[in-house]
């Protein structure tokens, strides 16, 4: 009888460790869908060269539009990772942007033939000069440019983080910000010198002036930044129009 009831208890911990263990391997899909994107978003913000081109994902406004060609891609990545971290499904309604921040939602409409269908921003590309999006083939064969590989196409900001936006949202939910762009303008061992140069070039072109300091080769380097810009483009022409020598653009 004793040995019996020990069986009988073996038998009922074994059913609690095996239930417990599957219930660990049980995924909540719409948390994980939800956790995947804030970091493919996260991580896919920062800036990225290219063919020694540096790109910066940067500030995007629902109902901003883009003209230019657009070109698709197909076996040759499919099920391989994109930039977002996603595994690529050519048969997904899907697309690789440039600088658009990932998950963003666009229409994408074909001018030859007037077809548009909408995809979710998930990779980086495409880097052939005047193209401005690669579509999925999914994609592509909606508006109908598999055969002509490129087309030229009116490219529409919908929404974000995998959501249509309506044009009549609250503002901060119509644009997103990827991040301000900051100009270097200087750097000093010195840190008084650093203050002089800040103090000096404070509110030059209505920006800011900031310090930061960093170490290099155990020694501390205080960078002199302006700060504001919210787009490369806007940093590119203060430099451009300004005879800061040796400026340059680092991303916050």
């Amino acid at each position: 009888m004793q040995l019996l009831f020990h069986r009988l208890i073996i038998v009922i911990l074994s059913s609690f460790l095996f239930y417990g263990c599957v219930s660990k391997q049980k995924v909540d899909f719409s948390r994980s869908s939800s956790t995947q994107k804030q970091n493919s978003l996260v991580s896919t913000m920062r800036p990225y060269t290219i063919h020694g081109k540096t790109y910066y994902p940067q500030t995007v406004k629902v109902g901003e539009i883009e003209n230019g060609l657009a070109s698709w891609y197909g076996p040759k990545f499919h099920g391989k990772r994109t930039s977002s971290g996603e595994i690529y499904d050519m048969h997904a309604m899907t697309a690789a942007h440039k600088t658009f921040p990932m998950n963003t939602i666009v229409k994408v409409t074909n001018l030859n033939n007037s077809k548009s269908a909408i995809v979710r921003i998930n990779d980086r590309g495409p880097f052939v000069k005047g193209r401005i999006i690669d579509l999925s083939k999914q994609a592509a064969a909606k508006l109908d440019i598999i055969s002509t590989g490129t087309a030229p196409v009116k490219v529409e900001v919908l929404g974000f983080n995998g959501d249509k936006i309506s044009k009549d949202a609250p503002k901060e939910k119509r644009i997103f910000v990827g991040g301000n762009f900051m100009v270097q303008i200087g750097a000093f061992r010195n840190l008084n010198g650093a203050k002089f140069y800040q103090k000096s070039h404070n509110g030059e072109g209505g920006y800011k002036t900031i310090i930061k300091t960093y170490q290099k080769d155990e020694i501390p380097l205080h960078r002199v930044f302006l700060t504001g810009f919210k787009s490369e483009d806007e940093a590119r022409d203060f430099i451009k129009f300004t005879n800061i020598n040796g400026a340059f653009i680092v991303r916050e």
